[in-house]
């Protein structure tokens, strides 16, 4: 099930986030990469993704996307700690031996997301609404 991307915050970056309250209190964000920079970056080749457990910060890379074009950092708009990854983004395929990022590209707001970070207190980029984030995406066209 995609995500509506006009309920999500995201960051000059062009990465999205949504939060959602887990039992026990935890505070959760999943992550992933808007539509903008995907069709930006045009013909994705590879990724790069953090293994669970591993620290991030607000502002701070936590992995690469490659296209055809260049490489990009994808940046973590909390701190936290990663507690799931997008196996799909990253597990080859057996028959191809290559990694099918079609779900990144098809469903950016759905399956195609990349990380969800157990959030810490304290630091977090600067977010945008949909509105703030779309302005800034048509100003760079």
């Amino acid at each position: 099930m995609s995500l509506d991307p006009k309920l999500l915050q995201y960051t000059s970056t062009h990465e999205w986030i949504h939060f959602a309250d887990r039992p026990g209190g935890v505070m959760t964000a999943t992550v992933g990469l808007s539509d903008f920079a995907i069709h930006a970056m045009t013909d994705l080749v590879h990724i790069d993704l953090p293994e669970p457990g591993r620290g991030v910060q607000a502002g701070k890379p936590f992995g690469e996307v490659e296209s055809v074009k260049a490489v990009s950092d994808l940046y973590s708009p909390v701190d936290g700690e990663i507690i799931e990854v997008n196996m799909a983004l990253i597990t080859p395929d057996p028959k191809t031996t290559f990694v099918n990022l079609d779900p990144l590209t098809h469903d950016p707001y759905g399956i195609g997301w990349l990380v969800k970070i157990r959030v810490k207190s304290g630091g977090q980029s600067e977010l945008f609404d949909y509105a703030t984030y779309k302005k800034q995406c048509d100003e760079a066209d």
